[in-house]
């Protein structure tokens, strides 16, 4: 069925300004819900920064104006986000933009393709780790990085196999030519990292914030790259939904999105940020000190191991919605990830890929919620683009270039 009769509801209700709420205790494993409407939704997240959105919407109203109850949820791993959403366990999740793209090619799951990506909840904002005795390494040198991985024949860990944090360490190593014999790759959940490397399981990570912070301040390790510098603006966490919410609760994911582009615009305000930190913190979600929290989403950077520090611009920084660039979907970038999958080793190849994106990527339903929130979308569905750190241009329209590329 298109996507765009797929979505017919009435348009979504005018945003409204609420106060921030107060924000109580809870138990991690417990979930937090909305007060009022009789349209429920539960949606999952991972103890990232990134899952600001979905949060904040929550704690700001902005779903409960909209006559959504909804319940956010903590996930122990992206594993078990997956199988909720397959599961009808939960309606949407905070999700890696390229997990239903993963399942969908048999490397992270069995082949489905029922998890759809709706919007973009952020740009940038996660970082390769290493451990102090890479140190001698600096802050993206890739030569060096190349000789001191393939002396020592490291464990390196991402969170989730053919997820975003997977490409990126896959993407560094191919651009500095490391030998991947000379390395293993392992998935361990984002919290879990620090501990990790603490006990020696491996010796370097790419992950979301704070984790990345977390490991500079207890003097674990460093930060060798951030992603805004391996590729400026790229899509991250996805507002990522189950088939059955999304063919038979049309009207409710509407207003979910309407919500979440709402606290995006919120998120985006510096001054905001800074009361969001004290939400993220606490223990029912991040749970983790609001210092190890508060520079990288206000884009000050301690790269750590002595590694002069650095502030982002607003456009390289953490960003959840930047005037409508952020929130849409690309089926470009999908095709990007679908390619690199086959460039980078993780599957033979992929049958019909712009397929495949047209049934996974909800461009149509983006557009049609945009229009009634009265935001731009941007006119690069399809555009080129390229990746700064080897400086290599993707055309959607050549994928086999890219695929084939060294």
């Amino acid at each position: 069925m298109d996507r765009r009769t797929f979505f017919k509801s009435a348009g979504v209700a005018a945003l409204g300004a609420t106060a921030l709420a107060a924000c109580g205790s809870d138990s991690s494993s417990s979930s937090t819900s909305g007060t009022s409407g009789n349209r429920k939704v539960r949606l999952g997240f991972i103890a990232l920064t990134d899952c600001a959105p979905i949060l904040m919407a929550s704690e700001l109203g902005y779903f409960a104006e909209r006559g959504l109850d909804v319940s956010v949820v903590k996930q122990a791993s992206w594993p078990a986000t997956r199988d909720a959403l397959l599961n009808n366990q939960i309606d949407g999740a905070h999700c890696l933009y390229s997990m239903p793209l993963s399942v969908a090619t048999k490397i992270g799951g069995s082949g489905s393709t029922a998890l759809k990506v709706a919007m973009i909840l952020n740009n940038n904002g996660q970082a390769i780790t290493l451990a102090k005795e890479f140190s001698s390494v600096g802050y993206a040198d890739l030569d060096k990085a190349k000789a001191a991985l393939e002396s020592k024949q490291p464990t390196l860990a991402m969170t989730f196999p053919g997820g975003t944090h997977d490409l990126w360490i896959r993407y560094w190593l191919r651009a500095a030519k490391v030998d991947m014999s000379a390395v293993k790759v392992i998935p361990i959940p984002p919290p879990q990292m620090v501990a990790n490397m603490k006990v020696g399981t491996m010796t370097g990570y790419c992950v979301g914030e704070p984790w990345n912070a977390v490991a500079v301040s207890q003097n674990v390790g460093f930060t060798h790259l951030t992603t805004q510098d391996l590729w400026t603006g790229h899509p991250e966490k996805a507002l990522v939904v189950g088939e059955k919410f999304a063919t038979e609760q049309e009207d409710a994911l509407r207003d979910t999105m309407g919500a979440i582009l709402k606290a995006a615009r919120w998120l985006d305000d510096p001054a905001n940020r800074a009361k969001a930190v004290d939400v993220l913190a606490q223990q029912k979600y991040l749970n983790t000190p609001a210092a190890g929290i508060r520079g990288r989403l206000l884009g000050e950077y301690d790269f750590g191991a002595g590694i002069p520090g650095r502030t982002y611009p607003a456009a390289e920084n953490m960003r959840f919605f930047g005037d409508g660039f952020v929130s849409a979907p690309r089926r470009g970038h999908a095709l990007w990830a679908l390619a690199q999958y086959q460039r980078l080793g993780l599957v033979d190849s992929v049958a019909d890929p712009e397929g495949l994106v047209n049934k996974i990527v909800l461009r149509g339903l983006y557009e049609e919620v945009a229009a009634a929130e009265k935001i731009d979308v941007p006119d690069d569905d399809l555009a080129s683009f390229t990746v700064k750190l080897d400086g290599a241009s993707f055309d959607p329209k050549e994928f086999a270039k890219e695929v084939a590329r060294v």
